[in-house]
């Protein structure tokens, strides 16, 4: 017989314990779908992300690479526009924002370049004064004055539909009827 002392640590019969999933708060966990590289666009780094020249002051976009392992952001940080504030040999020094409760810091990390690709986020602005430029030009030169501020969207401007002469038709449901 088991002493009295040990029966209340013993399980009862058929009894087992509920399968648990490990917590796991790896540097790279939760990142299967983040860090996922788009439909054909897998493969060996190009030659040309290595060959791209970044400057003091451009703007970047931290995209990770997840093939390469090394100089891997952390996954806060991937999707985010910095500024870059320093260049070494295979890395680049960039400045972002991150949230950390209600307030936002400004953080400096290094990021090797195959996790990083130059902003576009300039692109349209970039467009726009040159236009600009170009219109103010034409403007000096004798041509008419053209507002430069950009404006929302205006609503289209009304109009009258014209229908033919007709009669008046009453559209009804048609009577239910068994055929026989």
């Amino acid at each position: 017989p088991v002493p009295a002392s040990h029966s209340r640590s013993l399980p009862p019969k058929g009894w087992q314990k509920e399968p648990k999933m490990p917590h796991s708060f790896g540097y790279r966990s939760r990142t299967r779908h983040l860090f996922q590289q788009p439909f054909r666009a897998k493969g060996p780094v190009h030659l040309s992300k290595y060959l791209t020249t970044y400057k003091l002051g451009s703007l970047v976009d931290v995209k990770v690479n997840p093939s390469i392992h090394r100089g891997l952001p952390h996954k806060v940080y991937q999707g985010r526009t910095g500024l870059v504030w320093n260049v070494t040999k295979r890395a680049v020094g960039v400045q972002l924002n991150k949230k950390v409760g209600n307030r936002v810091i400004q953080k400096r990390i290094h990021v090797r370049i195959e996790h990083v690709q130059p902003s576009r986020c300039r692109e349209d602005h970039l467009k726009r004064v040159a236009k600009n430029e170009e219109i103010k030009a034409a403007e000096t030169k004798g041509a008419a004055k053209v507002p430069l501020k950009r404006i929302p969207g205006q609503p289209k401007p009304g109009k009258f539909a014209h229908a033919k002469r007709a009669e008046i038709e009453t559209v009804v449901p048609m009577r239910f009827e068994i055929l026989a």
